[in-house]
């Protein structure tokens, strides 16, 4: 009874541009990213682009939103 966890096309590209629009992450962008890590296929550049997102975060660059 459990719903496969489906990620949009693009959809890490578009959780960047967001971010380094606002410098915030959201609820969604994090199920979004959430959703990706369990995803095995991810390839190296969506790899290299959730990576970017947790440095930034870690550093203080990117603030996480509760909402």
């Amino acid at each position: 009874m459990f719903n496969k966890i489906e990620l949009l096309p693009g959809a890490i590209f578009e959780i960047l541009v967001s971010v380094a629009d606002t410098g915030i992450l959201t609820l969604s962008d994090r199920y979004g990213l959430m959703a990706a890590t369990l995803k095995e296929d991810l390839n190296e550049e969506e790899r290299r682009v959730i990576d970017r997102l947790i440095y930034a975060v870690k550093r203080g660059k990117v603030l996480v939103s509760s909402q």
